[in-house]
């Protein structure tokens, strides 16, 4: 019964009956996430978080920490952070570096649509594909998380003046499978981060770019806790030798 338990729980949580569907956690619980930290004013946390941030020198977002694991060696701490990565990013080329005799680990998987917002001429949907490094030592793991721009999905027939056929949008839905580029209201754009705001304070998409950021640094409070929790009690709470 025990085992069969152990099989049920891996499945829920590689099969995505936990939201660990290609990404830590979907928009949708990410912006939950988001406003129960930061408030529902985008505008006024993006400011307040960007009293605490400093770009780097690539003038990318990102966030390092480093997370204790006492009396774990270095290729404990190896296995269970190539479970939990192999466990939440799916896709197989999502995981750019895996090399276990330097302790590293490099992962690079888009969350889609984390914003999604209708402007004045255009609508745009908002992704990111955060850089996740995990450098491991007998006792401590370092992790490392950035972002360098926004992936910009922009809908021209989309904004509040775009044209209408019959009182209705032409498009409007910012949306499209993947590669296809039959739509000529969509067209994709890479908006650099240190370029818009908070860190310019004039910014034609303010209010896109403040729920991005929010988003973006929520996202990486939840990696960091995933992380966190994969190290000290393992994916489903019972990867221990005592079986």
């Amino acid at each position: 019964m025990r085992k069969l338990f152990f099989v049920f729980a891996v499945m829920m949580a590689i099969g995505g009956i936990v939201p660990l569907h290609a990404q830590v956690m979907k928009a949708a619980d990410l912006e939950k996430y988001a406003k129960e930290r930061y408030g529902e004013k985008w505008l006024d946390a993006a400011a307040n978080l960007a009293k605490d941030i400093t770009l780097d020198k690539n003038q990318s977002l990102t966030y390092q920490q480093v997370i204790e694991a006492p009396g774990k060696t270095k290729q404990q701490l190896y296995v269970a952070l190539n479970y939990w990565v192999i466990a939440t990013f799916k896709d197989k080329q999502a995981i750019t570096l895996n090399d276990k005799e330097a302790g590293c680990i490099i992962v690079s998987s888009t969350i889609s649509d984390i914003v999604e917002h209708m402007g004045t001429l255009n609508k745009y949907a908002v992704s990111i594909t955060p850089v996740i490094r995990l450098d491991i030592k007998d006792g401590k793991i370092r992790v490392t998380y950035t972002v360098q721009n926004y992936d910009i999905l922009a809908d021209i027939s989309g904004g509040w003046l775009s044209p209408t056929d019959n009182g209705k949008k032409t498009a409007g839905d910012s949306k499209r499978k993947e590669d296809d580029k039959t739509n000529a209201n969509l067209y994709d754009e890479q908006w650099e981060i240190a370029k818009h705001y908070p860190f310019v304070e004039k910014d034609p998409q303010k209010r896109t770019c403040a729920k991005a950021l929010v988003m973006t640094h929520a996202y990486s409070n939840a990696i960091m806790d995933k992380v966190e929790e994969a190290i000290k009690n393992g994916l489903v709470g019972n990867e221990d030798d005592d079986w």
